[in-house]
């Protein structure tokens, strides 16, 4: 689990696949509201105020991004609470607001392992996807792949580099498009 601060009242809370695993919960817990997972967000709630040091009472909103391989994103907005009787009880209301998406982000260290990947999407009929560099480090993002695909896709790409933790919107806004479309099939041609 990772915390990041985004002004004085939004905390964005990342929780990868297997943060989620080790606490016993799924997707599916969080999206059908279980108990277990009010425990979590709690939990990540006291974490978030232990160390950002802001007092979390009243109402929060809380929108999740579900990514496919990587996880989760969460963005928790405290909101004003003029109710004197609500923060008195340490009593949070939540409105949770939950979008999927299909998009997948990985990160590549070394050149390398970017063409040695995309032989290996290239092998199984991949031939989508954008490659970005940014931060000295290779993006590359892939949406709308067939759902038959995903699993395999994401095998390859975590045997070659690792889980981004970085919204796509940041990387094509301050990174550097390297390839818009079609990476894997121009890389393939490029280095093979």
């Amino acid at each position: 689990m990772r915390l990041e601060r985004l002004n004085y009242n939004k905390i964005k809370i990342f929780l990868t696949l297997d943060d989620l695993n080790d606490r016993g919960l799924t997707k599916e817990d969080v999206l059908k509201d279980s108990l277990k997972w009010h425990q979590l967000f709690h939990e990540m709630l006291e974490e978030a105020s232990e160390e950002f040091g802001v007092d979390i009472q009243g109402s929060v909103a809380v929108e999740i991004f579900s990514m496919q391989a990587q996880g989760m994103v969460m963005i928790v907005t405290m909101e004003e609470q003029m109710d004197e009787e609500l923060l008195e009880d340490g009593f949070i209301e939540m409105q949770v607001t939950v979008d999927g998406s299909e998009d997948i982000l990985f990160e590549f260290r070394d050149f390398e392992d970017v063409i040695q990947m995309a032989k290996s999407l290239n092998s199984v009929q991949v031939d989508k996807g954008s490659l970005y560099f940014y931060k000295e480090k290779y993006f590359y993002h892939a949406r709308d792949l067939e759902e038959e695909n995903i699993h395999r896709v994401i095998a390859i790409l975590a045997e070659y580099g690792d889980s981004a933790f970085i919204s796509i919107h940041v990387i094509q806004e301050y990174g550097k498009v390297l390839i818009e479309a079609k990476a894997v099939k121009k890389l393939v041609e490029y280095f093979s």
